[in-house]
This record gives C-alpha cells, structure tokens and sequence, in this order.
C-alpha cells in the first residue's frame, strides 16, 4: 500500500459531523506521515489511532507539531477544540484500570469534536458499591459509555440504574475463555437490559462516534 492508496474521507466532517480517524496500526511510518500532510493541507484535524509508542516517536520526529497521546495510542495533529464550560456531556466508564487504553482512546475522539468527557474509573461489577457511590456524580451526563472487560458485566448494571443512553464497550482483557473480549461482547449482546447498545470489541472511536450521534439528534 502506498501513501496514494490511502483515499481519505476529508468532506465526512459536513457530511456526518465527524473528522475522520485513520487506523494506523498497520500502516507504516511514512504512510502515517503522508495522512496526516494531506489533513493539514486542507486544514482538517488529523486522527491516527491504535499506534505503537515506536512508530509514534518516528511520526514525531518527521512532524514535530504532531501530538503523541500515549494513554490512548493516538496521534492528533492540529489544535483539538476547547472542552466546553460546565458539566460533560459524555461519562466514560471502566471496569478496571487495564481498561484505560480503550477508554483514554474513547475520550480523546470525544475531544475532537468539542465534547466535554468526564472519566469515572475502576468501578467494575466486582466491588459494587464503587459504581453505586458514583451514580450521583453521572445524573448530568447525557451519554454514558461503559467500557468492560472480562465478562462484561458493567455496561448491563449502568443500563438497569441510569436513565441515559448506555454504550457498551467490550474489552479483551480476562482470563481464558474470554477469550480476548469475546466474552464481554457476547455477554453485553446478550445483556436483559433493554436498550443497551454495544459495539465492537476494543472499539473506543466506534462508541465515541456512536454518543456522538445521540448528542446530536
């Protein structure tokens, strides 16, 4: 694949409302560098997700203006709107603290369209009453996002408790048979909580795309 091949998707900001992300864990450096020239070239946000800190650093190096986000493996180069004043519109929550990635890339594509996020963490199904003790804190967001791993239990219990639209991110962490996340999303799929909307494993953009969406009806 070449840098030419990549045909980007640069009207999808009036089209849909959104910038564009470019996955880049398989594209190289120079391919990256090349994405990134083109969004700047038109003056539109560049979004890389999913990059090893190595192939950031060399990203970096060839476009110093480029800014690594190392929690979220992400690269953005251009300035990202201001948060907003006032209470965030998006909360974001993990089960555990291996969930960051996922939920730090999540936030991070919030962010790039001006959406104030606020992260509620470790408060997974296995102590209770962590989740309990910070539902007052979530009653003026309007879009919750449960990010779980394991079985996958978190984004059920929110959707049973909260009156707001619930996203469920499964996440490959647990042992055995889950099975890489499989677990968590089949569990999530299969959730007796009405409503519940879930979406790929691991996919932080796909449900910051999806509050998106719902903020903007």
């Amino acid at each position: 694949m070449q840098d030419q091949d990549a045909r980007l998707d640069l009207s999808r900001r009036q089209r849909l409302g959104m910038v564009e992300a470019v996955w880049g864990e398989h594209k190289t450096v120079q391919q990256i560098v090349g994405v990134l020239q083109r969004f700047r070239s038109v003056d539109e946000l560049g979004l890389v997700t999913r990059v090893q800190p190595e192939k950031a650093e060399a990203v970096r190096l060839q476009l110093p203006e480029v800014v690594v986000h190392p929690y979220a493996r992400c690269l953005t180069l251009g300035l990202l709107p201001a948060s907003p004043a006032g209470p965030a519109s998006v909360a974001v929550l993990s089960g555990g603290s291996s969930d960051r990635t996922v939920v730090e890339e999540t936030a991070l594509a919030l962010r790039c369209h001006g959406v104030g996020v606020q992260l509620v963490m470790d408060v997974g199904v296995a102590g209770l009453h962590r989740l309990l003790e910070q539902l007052p804190k979530l009653e003026s967001a309007r879009v919750l996002i449960a990010c779980a791993g394991m079985e996958g239990a978190l984004p059920t219990v929110l959707a049973g408790l909260a009156a707001q639209p619930v996203i469920g991110v499964p996440i490959s962490v647990g042992y055995g048979v889950s099975l890489g996340g499989r677990a968590a999303l089949e569990g999530m799929l299969s959730s007796c909580a009405p409503g519940l909307l879930t979406v790929n494993i691991d996919n932080g953009y796909g449900a910051a795309m999806a509050a998106l969406r719902i903020l903007r009806c």
